[in-house]
């Protein structure tokens, strides 16, 4: 990690705090960044990563800058989760199984509230997801944050956009929209345990702690799942990725895209659809599945899947009903 040119000032200790003391108070600590076998991380000018035979590493990177990707003075701990499970998503996505990440960290400065709240959300997930810091950086600068994740899948078994086929179904899982139909209460710095109804709440729990399906992910990648990718930039956008990449089209049952209640509830049964299908930042599984093989979810992966559609040759999305094509912008509503 590279030293700061001058020292942050932490204005609730009164004090200027160097890098690599910060690192060590929030950062470096058993619980965020277990010993790894094989693995040497914080510490060094590098880490070092062995990877197992047989097995491919699997990386993805997401940057987030205060006010452009994130609501400015956001709870921290919140922050964190949501940051990391982003980039968690990615890996559910491709079937690996987390191994490491590494932190860049831009700071106006020390707060140290703010770092240790910060510190217990990334905490948080970390455990939870069986991932460990590795490594990062740390600098002064406006609020911005970069996270790389590690993951591992093994050789030949990594969830591709390109594998769909004609006749496959087309799932996804847990219920679309939430996200997006929790933004005008995130743009109004509400947080979950501020708000007073229950399915704000649970829309704004849905925003800042998403769930990424990394045990889904990986139980795809085992037992035959022909594409996937995770839902970011809304449903119809990102399916059209899985399409492109296989050169095929889908036919959609509109009425099986799965809206929780709570988004139903407080915008309606259109509206909640519209958001299901161009809203973003859900990061749910979109996955395709061969057509003449039953699907059997463990309940011990803790979401629920729905069949909205199949693949077909027509290179377009169309509404199953009505064999119409679907554009994205007959449902934005942004």
């Amino acid at each position: 990690m590279a030293l700061f040119l001058t020292p942050l000032h932490d204005c609730s200790l009164n004090m200027a705090i160097g890098e690599f003391e910060l690192i060590k108070k929030y950062f470096n600590r058993e619980e965020l960044a277990p010993p790894l076998k094989g693995v040497m991380g914080i510490g060094d000018d590098c880490a070092l990563i062995e990877i197992p035979d047989g097995m491919q590493l699997a990386q993805s990177l997401d940057t987030l800058v205060e006010g452009v990707h994130f609501p400015r003075h956001c709870d921290p701990a919140l922050l964190a989760y949501r940051v990391l499970a982003v980039n968690l998503s990615d890996l559910a996505a491709m079937g690996a199984k987390p191994h490491s990440f590494t932190l860049g960290l831009t700071l106006p400065e020390a707060n140290s509230d703010w770092l240790q709240g910060f510190s217990n959300g990334l905490t948080l997930l970390a455990q939870q997801a069986g991932i460990a810091l590795i490594g990062g950086d740390t600098t002064r600068g406006p609020l911005t944050i970069s996270v790389q994740v590690q993951g591992t899948v093994p050789k030949g078994k990594a969830l591709k956009r390109s594998g769909a086929k004609v006749g496959d179904r087309i799932y996804v899982s847990g219920s679309l929209g939430d996200a997006a139909g929790a933004l005008d209460f995130v743009l109004q710095n509400q947080i979950p345990i501020t708000a007073t109804h229950s399915d704000t709440r649970y829309l704004l729990e849905r925003y800042y702690q998403p769930s990424p399906r990394l045990k889904l992910g990986q139980w795809l990648s085992q037992n035959g799942a022909t594409s996937a990718l995770d839902i970011s930039d809304g449903l119809l956008g990102d399916l059209n990725h899985i399409l492109s990449a296989s050169g095929v089209g889908a036919a959609l049952n509109l009425d099986a895209i799965p809206c929780s209640k709570a988004l139903s509830n407080i915008y309606g049964d259109d509206k909640a659809r519209q958001y299901a299908l161009t809203g973003g930042d859900d990061y749910e599984l979109c996955f395709t599945w061969p057509e003449n093989k039953a699907i059997s979810l463990p309940p011990s992966l803790g979401c629920t899947l729905s069949c909205i559609g199949k693949v077909t040759e027509s290179k377009m999305v169309t509404d199953a009903k009505t064999g119409k094509p679907i554009q994205p912008e007959a449902f934005t509503h942004f």
